[in-house]
Parts: C-alpha cells; structure tokens; sequence
C-alpha cells in the first residue's frame, strides 16, 4: 500500500470521530422535581455540578438544562428543602423527591415594627441577605432572591428591558384583588400597583444599593401594616454608612443575551414550494422573488451595562454612604431599550451617648424607556418569507405592505402588517422619575433603657410621562 493511501485510511477516520466529538459537546437533561406527596416545585435551583450553568424549575417542577458532556451530576437547592445531589442518568431524564428541612436560626431580622430573634419568632419569617444573593445579570430588585425562599413564587413577566417579575407569596388568594405583597423600603410602604410609563414599578430601584430582605409570609403580618399585608410583605433594607476608613467600590457588569430559538416556521424555499405544488395561479403570482427570515429581521443580540460607584465611611462621628448607579439594557426585540440612572445618600448619626439613633435614607431614580411594539412577533412568524423588507415604493415608509386599492387604507384585508415597518415606525417612549426617602428617629430612654420612642417619616414620589408617536405614513 502506498504511503498516499495509507495517510488517507488513517486521517479519514480520525477527522470524522473529531468532527463527532466537535458536535456532541452538550446534551439536554430534562426532569421534575417534587416533594414527599410527589407535588411539583417551582423555583427549586438545579445546578451542573462544577459549572455556573442553572435554571430554575417552572410551575409544575419540571425543568430543562444544556449541560456539557462532562457533567455527571446535578444539585438541587432552594430554602426550605434538602440539597441533593444526583448523577445525570444515560437518558438524560430525572426524577428528583426533595425533602423539607427546618433548622434554628437565631439571627436578627426585620420584622416590621423593630428587630426580634428568630427563635423568638411565632411567625413565618425568611431573612436573605447580601451573600445569599443570586449572581448575574440582576437589573430588578426581585432578580436577587428568585428560586431563594420556599413559598414565595418568582416569575418574569417577560423578555423586555424592565418588565419585572410577578412576585407570589404562598400564591393567589384572589380573583379580582390583587394578590401582589406589600414592598417595605426602608420602613416606608411604597406603590407596587404599578407607575404609569414604567412597566414594573421594582425596576425603578437599584439592586446595587440593597443589603438584605426580610419576608413576612403569614397572616400575622396584617397586624403590623393592615389588610394590605394579606398578601405577605416583602422589608428591603438598603446598605448603610460604616464606621472606619473611607471606602470606595465601583463594579461594572456587561453582558450579551440572545435569542435562544426561533419559531419554527417554513424557510423561503420551503415556502415556494408548498405554494407552487398547491396554490392557484394567482396565488403562485403573489410569491416574490427575495428569501427574508422575518425573525432575524426584528429580533437582535442585547447588550447590557450596569455600572455602579459609591463611596463609604465615616466624617468625624457621621456614618455615610452615597451611590450612583447607571443601568443600559436593550432588547432582544428590535428598539426595546431601558436606561435607569440612579442615586442614594444613607446617613446614620448617633447621638446623646447612643441614646438617639438617626437613620437617613434618601434615594431617587430616572427611567427612560422605549417600548417595543411586540405584535411584530406574531407578524414575522406570519409574513410572507418570499417579500423583501422594503419595496420600490416611498408609501408605508418604503416597507412592503399588502396593497388593495380597492380598500380605503390601501391595504389588503385581514393581511400581516410588515412586522419591520411595525416595530421601526412606532416610537412608544416614557420618563419616570421616583424618589422615595425616610428618617427614623429611635430614641432609648434614660431610665428605662429597654422602652424606645421611634418616629419614622417618610415619602414615595413618583412622576411619569410618556408619547407614542406614529407617522401618518406608516400602514
């Protein structure tokens, strides 16, 4: 055998197990999770063992994770319930029982009207602070404890820059109220009912600026605050001023998100072909001549920055901390974009020999907004893939539309609009403005050192406007 032929007889079979390996580095594992009584659990983590790649279980436990090939275990965690550990099985398929766990915790907490023990608690009480926070790309306050407290369900309301999450405490209990919990900041109960030109009213607050949360889920909290604690009661406590040097922190996160999968739609050959084997010949005569793939038309990469300075320490006997914070995000949908600067002062003074305690919290926030028109969505997984995005024609914009001039608009009946031309035509843009701030005076008396006169004063204003503009040349 020559030494040509014999290269070849080795190097073929090589490159093809290469190529092999190349192309089966993940694979998919699918499963549910549930307790004793073999009922779903939503927002346990699942984790690949050795990686930071992690999702989160959905409404009925079950859950679906890309890992690399050599992952060989998962781990399942959330507050409430053992962690466990299981080897990925052959078919990628598990079923995974947790178990409930309770364990003495005698930290302080906030309860409401001071702190307590929480073995001296009667109530249900979860504490999460700064080490226990979720990592990544956090822009709402919420983002920081989903899938960290057993009883409380957190669930995004979508893809778009400052949609939020709807937070569910121990779930519904009705259907016309509103079954959102009572937000706390700093003692002072703010507007979670939403703000007009904002789409979630938590996406107003920087996360950067947060130290800890203390959720009340029991009745026992209407008590405190009234019938709007039904629902539960989420306490924010913001970072503080602390004594010693003066301390600088600046941190800075960029991130790149992409659509993970497109609907499944005809491509454009698969489309003429379906339509030349069984249209009529009019409709054959309707098909054009470009191939569009309409998704990647108005959906696009999202780049995200979050960018946060402050400053802390003490001047003279003045605990102090003040922060800015500057949050870019757009969207995965075309012309979606969110802009949040933000800015918080804390001062926390002590006076009298300690006997008065001064807490200061002063924070405000701009939001700029522009609102993608999402009825491009349902238009690209519509639209005709033969058509180019914009016609020989300056009418519409130039975008190409249905055209029927016996109709009054000019456009044809019942046909998809341009699902480009819907998204770059439309400008739905907003500012809000948000300032929340309390005082706290807590006053130990001299005689009785164990009796506190407190007073907390606060405010929450907010002010939004917002336009829609349209052209009159748009369709």
């Amino acid at each position: 055998m020559s030494c040509r032929k014999l290269l070849q007889s080795i190097v073929l079979p090589v490159m093809l197990l290469l190529s092999q390996l190349i192309f089966a580095q993940d694979r998919v594992v699918t499963g549910r999770v549930t307790d004793s009584a073999d009922n779903g659990l939503a927002g346990i983590t699942v984790t690949a063992r050795g990686t930071k790649t992690a999702t989160q279980t959905i409404n009925d436990g079950t859950f679906r994770l890309t890992v690399p090939l050599s992952v060989d275990a998962l781990i399942f965690t959330s507050v409430g319930f053992t962690t466990v550990q299981v080897p990925v099985p052959a078919n990628n398929l598990m079923n995974v029982t947790l178990s409930g766990t309770s364990t003495s915790l005698n930290e302080v907490v906030v309860i409401g009207y001071g702190t307590r023990l929480k073995k001296d608690l009667t109530g249900s009480v979860t504490a999460i602070t700064a080490k226990d926070f979720n990592k990544g790309s956090i822009t709402t306050p919420e983002q920081l404890i989903a899938g960290k407290v057993a009883g409380v369900q957190i669930t995004s309301n979508g893809g778009a820059p400052g949609s939020g999450s709807t937070i569910r405490i121990r779930g519904g209990a009705s259907l016309n109220a509103s079954n959102d919990p009572l937000i706390v900041i700093d003692g002072v109960p703010v507007d979670n009912n939403g703000i007009s030109g904002a789409a979630n009213a938590l996406a107003l607050i920087n996360p950067n600026d947060i130290e800890s949360f203390n959720i009340l889920k029991d009745a026992s909290a209407t008590a405190i605050y009234g019938s709007r604690a039904s629902n539960g009661v989420i306490i924010i406590t913001t970072k503080k001023g602390k004594s010693g040097k003066t301390r600088f922190t600046f941190s800075t996160q960029n991130s790149l998100s992409t659509l993970p999968k497109e609907a499944d739609v005809l491509s454009p050959a698969e489309f003429r072909a379906y339509v030349n084997g069984h249209g009529t010949p009019a409709q054959v005569a309707l098909m054009g001549g470009a191939s569009t793939d309409w998704q990647k038309e108005i959906y696009d990469n999202s780049f995200t920055t979050d960018n946060n300075l402050s400053v802390s320490g003490t001047y003279k006997t003045l605990p102090y901390r003040i922060s800015l914070g500057y949050l870019n995000q757009d969207g995965i949908l075309k012309t979606g974009n969110l802009q949040r600067k933000s800015a918080a002062i804390t001062l926390n003074p002590k006076l009298f020999d300690d006997h008065l305690k001064i807490d200061l919290n002063l924070k405000g926030s701009n939001n700029n907004s522009r609102f993608a028109n999402e009825g491009a969505i349902g238009n690209a997984v519509r639209f005709d893939p033969t058509q180019s995005v914009f016609s020989s024609s300056k009418r519409f914009g130039g975008y190409f539309e249905w055209l029927d001039p016996s109709s009054t608009t000019g456009l044809r009946d019942l046909a998809p609009l341009n699902p480009v031309g819907v998204l770059e035509q439309r400008e739905d843009k907003s500012e809000v403005n948000r300032s929340i701030g309390n005082i706290q005076f807590d006053y130990k008396l001299h005689f009785f050192p164990d009796l506190h006169a407190n007073l907390n004063l606060g405010y929450d204003i907010s002010r939004g406007k917002g336009t829609v503009f349209v052209p009159d040349r748009a369709a």
